[in-house]
């Protein structure tokens, strides 16, 4: 790529000409504070003027938003400097900051992004006064009807994030500017509420607002009633969350599987039993390979079949593709067939009436808390799962109680419900549900176990991804694809009748369940060096994490959890049968009509 010597604080250095003075400034060693800056530029729309610097030339001195700014605009061949820390850049770079507390809600103490928040940040860093600018405040609007979901504009920056975020991972677009001047804030259109239009509550806004504007809708309160009352209070966590737990205790991405830590912890919480919902993933990956193996043998059987597992790509399906409900596998996602087994099977073994049992998951999504309310997830006279918290409400959970999680001896998860293998654990990945079914497919049609094991065609964070399977005499099209925006040509052509593919597998999240809407943040200061997108970082490091989970496996398909063999021949009887047809699948409705334009 070409290059351009630009100098910086005095000092000369070589950059790709392509970059911006913020790009620029980072390779450099450089930290020039930001809040609308994102994802490398994906997500900056230079409002919040907070990377503001100085830039001299012959002629003078300006102040540029450097998140936007080309380098190619400043070489030092011709006499341009940038400067960062001038008088002019730091003192612009703190009034930027001022202005923006002083429209901004102070109730810091209560705010779900306490210690995380990178707008106390940047004002640590400027020296930013509190109440330098006093004043009227923009109206607020505080919307808590969204089951997954709150907006609170009175701590909103109108940095931009979480639009653009909506728009490039979900190709729908939510989010938008409401309002001008003064008055404008950042809102659905007309400033509905999350649950009057077609969000898909998948939590990628939040995942990326800088404050606590955009949170999840906690449910702590659920889970402390449900134990004050005496109900038999059980735990089951998704595989996405062993992968990042820790990093909300002082660990590095990717640095710790903290199965074992976390498993302790939920112990010490008092939970009857921690239960690991990649048992409930091996179930579905033998449910749904077996629904997939009947419509593969009946001429009549709908193809391609297609994933239900993300509760954010259902919805987006139900909202804007009802048309092709009929692809979908009706195999509940894994929790809710957990939660299922939980309050029948569970219940029998222990001689408990489901209506005291209070079944919690622990989930890396805030679009779990929509699927729990989902009146088809009712298998008995309950719904299947009771409360779901986050990854971060489970940090808070265990902070709360004064538990030192690395102090922590590793532990198990609980027998009956707690064995899993290599591709229940894989689950948490794009990728993974695909991989597993393969798995378990290959010996359902051939009767023998597939060697390799790995199916790495199916791997990575490419936004789509296609492979052809050779199973016996069989040659299977799959097509994996990860975010909700991606979903759509792959829609199209299913549509237009034109998919080539047996199986697809659809995350409504990029990158799947750990890049979920209730992992831990990740603040873009921890982000690698320019020319590195996300998916090529962290999530790469918490994907490790699971594969080396499922490499280290004795039991690495399915089919051959004991504890699931044992299900079956126990309990539920035949894969698909009709017991495990009432427990385990689902149904889904056409929600394109729901939300009415508002004239």
């Amino acid at each position: 790529m070409p290059n351009i010597e630009i100098k910086i604080e005095g000092h000369l250095y070589e950059v790709d000409d392509s970059l911006t003075v913020l790009e620029a400034a980072r390779e450099c060693g450089y930290r020039i504070p930001t809040l609308c800056y994102w994802n490398h530029g994906h997500n900056s729309l230079a409002s919040c003027r907070v990377c503001l610097v100085e830039i001299k030339n012959p002629r003078g001195s300006r102040l540029f938003a450097s998140c936007v700014y080309p380098v190619k605009e400043v070489p030092a061949a011709k006499g341009f400097e940038i400067l960062i820390s001038s008088p002019l850049a730091t003192r612009a770079r703190k009034t930027a900051v001022e202005l923006l507390l002083s429209n901004h809600s102070k109730d810091c103490q209560t705010c779900a992004k306490n210690g995380k928040c990178e707008l106390l940040d940047v004002a640590n860093l400027t020296g930013a006064e509190t109440g330098k600018y006093l004043g009227e405040k923009t109206s607020t609007t505080l919307d808590e009807i969204a089951p997954g979901l709150i907006r609170d504009t009175s701590k909103c920056i109108l940095c931009g994030r979480c639009i653009e975020r909506c728009k490039e991972a979900t190709g729908i677009g939510i989010l938008g500017f409401e309002n001008r001047g003064f008055k404008t804030i950042v809102a659905p259109i007309g400033n509905r509420s999350f649950s009057e239009v077609p969000c898909l509550q998948c939590g990628q806004c939040v995942n990326v607002c800088p404050t606590g504007a955009l949170s999840e809708k906690r449910e702590i309160d659920l889970v402390d009633e449900a134990f004050a009352q005496g109900k038999y209070v059980v735990c089951q966590v998704a595989p996405a969350v062993r992968a990042a737990i820790s990093e909300e205790f002082g660990h590095k991405i990717g640095e710790e599987n903290g199965e074992g830590k976390m498993v302790a912890a939920l112990h010490r919480l008092g939970f009857k039993k921690v239960f690991d919902v990649n048992f409930g993933a091996d179930v579905t990956i033998l449910e749904e390979s077996h629904e997939l193996l009947e419509r593969i043998r009946k001429k009549s059987g709908v193809l391609p079949q297609i994933t239900s597992c993300s509760p954010g790509w259902v919805n987006y399906l139900e909202y804007f593709y009802p048309e092709l409900i009929p692809h979908l596998s009706t195999c509940k996602s894994p929790h809710e067939m957990q939660g299922a087994l939980t309050k029948s099977y569970f219940a029998s073994k222990e001689n408990l009436d489901p209506k005291d049992i209070f079944v919690v998951s622990i989930m890396p999504c805030t679009a779990k808390k929509y699927e729990a309310k989902r009146e088809e997830n009712r298998a008995t006279s309950y719904h299947d799962v009771d409360a779901v918290l986050t990854t971060r409400e489970l940090a808070l959970l265990i902070k709360r109680s004064g538990i030192l999680y690395d102090e922590l001896k590793e532990e198990s998860f609980d027998s009956l419900m707690g064995e899993s293998s290599g591709a229940g654990v894989i689950f948490g990945v794009t990728g993974g549900v695909m991989e597993a079914a393969l798995r378990t497919a290959y010996h359902t049609l051939t009767g023998e176990e597939y060697k390799k094991v790995d199916f790495t065609e199916v791997r990575g964070f490419k936004g789509i991804k296609e492979a052809e399977i050779v199973i016996g005499d069989q040659v299977i099209k799959v097509a994996v694809a990860s975010g909700a925006i991606n979903a759509k040509p792959l829609l199209e052509e299913i549509k237009a009748g034109k998919s080539p593919y047996a199986f697809i597998e659809i995350m409504g999240c990029p990158g799947g369940c750990l890049n979920g809407g209730g992992q831990p943040f990740v603040k873009p200061s921890l982000l690698p060096q320019e020319g590195k997108d996300i998916l090529d970082t962290y999530l790469e490091k918490r994907a490790n994490i699971l594969y080396s989970i499922d490499e280290k496996k004795v039991i690495r398909q399915s089919h051959n959890n004991p504890e699931v063999i044992a299900l079956y021949k126990n309990y539920l009887g035949e894969v698909g049968g009709e017991k495990a047809e009432k427990l385990l699948h689902t149904s889904y409705n056409n929600h394109r009509d729901r939300y009415p334009s508002k004239e």
